[in-house]
C-alpha cells in the first residue's frame, strides 16, 4: 500500500460513549493555621468493566476518558487483540459500569481461564496483571529506539503545559504517548 494511500485510509473505530468526568472537584477545607480554604482535589471512582455482560475488572480511576481507559485495559492485558472485536463501549456512572459489546456478541474467548490467575503488582498504588498478560508479555520483542537527550527535555518541556490535573489539585502524574518530540495524546 503506497504512503499516500495509507495516510487517508479510514480507521476502524468502535462507538464511544462520551462520559468523561472533570477530574478534579471544589472543596473547602481548613489549612494548617485554620483559616478557610476553596481547593481542588482529584477523585478517584470505580469503573466496573463488563464485556458482552461478563465482568472483567474494576478499575479505579479519574473518570476523564472511561471508554478509552476500557479500550486501553482490555488490549494491555492482551484480551482483546484486534479493535475490529469491538462494536460498543458504553459508559454509565450510575451504575459505575463499562459495558463493552464485541462485535460477535461472543465476549472474551476463554475468559474465565484467562483472568483466573491474578498478579498483585505495585508502582502508583496497587494493580492487577492477568497470567494471560504475563504469558504474552515475554513473548514480545520490542524494536530498538533511540532517543536523543535534547529529544526528552524537549517532551518534558512540552508536558508541563499539558498537566493540569497536577496544577489544579496538587496531586496525580499524566501519561503521555509521544512521537519524537511531539505529544500525540495526554492524560
Amino acid at each position: 500500500m503506497s504512503a499516500e494511500i495509507e495516510e487517508h485510509r479510514v480507521l476502524y473505530r468502535p462507538v464511544l460513549s462520551d462520559e468523561g468526568l472533570d477530574p478534579t472537584r471544589p472543596v473547602s477545607a481548613r489549612d494548617e493555621f485554620g483559616d478557610p480554604r476553596e481547593l481542588n482535589i482529584a477523585g478517584e471512582y470505580p469503573l466496573t468493566i463488563k464485556v458482552d455482560d461478563a465482568e472483567v475488572v474494576t478499575l479505579m480511576t479519574l473518570g476523564t476518558y472511561p471508554e478509552k481507559l476500557t479500550l486501553g485495559y482490555l488490549r494491555n492485558q492482551r484480551l482483546i487483540d484486534d479493535i475490529n472485536e469491538i462494536a460498543e463501549v458504553r459508559v454509565d456512572w450510575d451504575r459505575e459500569t463499562a459495558d463493552v459489546l464485541t462485535t460477535h456478541g461472543d465476549g472474551i474467548v476463554d475468559l474465565h481461564e484467562k483472568i483466573s490467575k491474578r498478579t498483585v503488582t505495585s508502582g502508583c498504588g496497587q494493580g492487577t496483571i492477568f497470567s494471560c498478560t504475563l504469558d504474552k508479555l515475554y513473548d514480545t520483542r520490542l524494536p530498538r529506539v533511540e532517543i536523543r537527550q535534547s529529544t526528552i527535555y524537549a517532551l518534558l518541556k512540552t508536558i508541563n503545559s499539558y498537566n493540569e490535573i497536577y496544577r489544579a489539585a496538587r496531586a496525580v502524574h499524566g501519561c503521555a504517548l509521544c512521537k519524537g518530540s511531539r505529544i500525540l495524546y495526554f492524560i
